[in-house]
């Protein structure tokens, strides 16, 4: 009986993980795509689109938790790099499942000087190819993407280190500028 239970068991997370990825990239943009559309609320529940970016380099990284180890560490990176960032002409969201309430408490925690973006249903990082969907909770996946003042996604990060994103970024950002 025990044998026959723990074998449904792993089937069943078998199964559960193949859902993830089944579908876990299908609407991953790629470079030179435009960027999926968003209309979202951030931290303070002013709501940020797409479009009002346009003009403007965008850095919108997608993160699992408000305040939890490697948000944080993530967070603070860019909180860090934001002078560098800005003078390459770029501003800086950050998007994740949580609620601007939520985002509200973990911007001020930390002096967070970019917008958070609520997306609470997870649709925005669903359109990202970024969203993490075990049908009982959704978390955004760490993915990066640089869009161009034009609107089109100039480099995709995947999987990112939460300690090196903002600097790689950076980095590729200042390299793009130039050219």
């Amino acid at each position: 009986m025990v044998k026959w239970l723990l074998i449904a068991f792993v089937v069943g997370v078998a199964l559960l993980l193949w859902r993830m990825t089944a579908h876990a990239n299908r609407n991953l943009p790629e470079a030179g795509d435009p960027a999926p559309d968003f209309s979202l609320p951030d931290q303070n529940g002013k709501v940020h689109a797409r479009d009002d970016f346009r003009g403007k380099w965008l850095v919108m990284y997608f993160y699992p938790r408000d305040d939890t180890p490697g948000c944080t560490e993530q967070a603070a990176q860019y909180r860090d790099a934001m002078r560098e960032i800005e003078a390459a002409g770029a501003t800086v969201c950050g998007v994740s499942v949580d609620d601007s309430e939520s985002h509200a408490a973990f911007a001020r925690k930390y002096n967070l000087p970019f917008a958070l973006l609520a997306d609470k249903r997870g649709e925005v990082a669903a359109r990202y190819g970024s969203l993490r969907d075990f049908g009982f909770i959704k978390i955004a996946k760490r993915n990066t993407f640089l869009i161009d003042p034009q609107g089109k996604v100039s480099k995709v990060y995947l999987g990112v280190n939460a300690a090196r994103n903002a600097a790689d970024v950076t980095n590729d950002l200042k390299r793009l500028v130039k050219t």
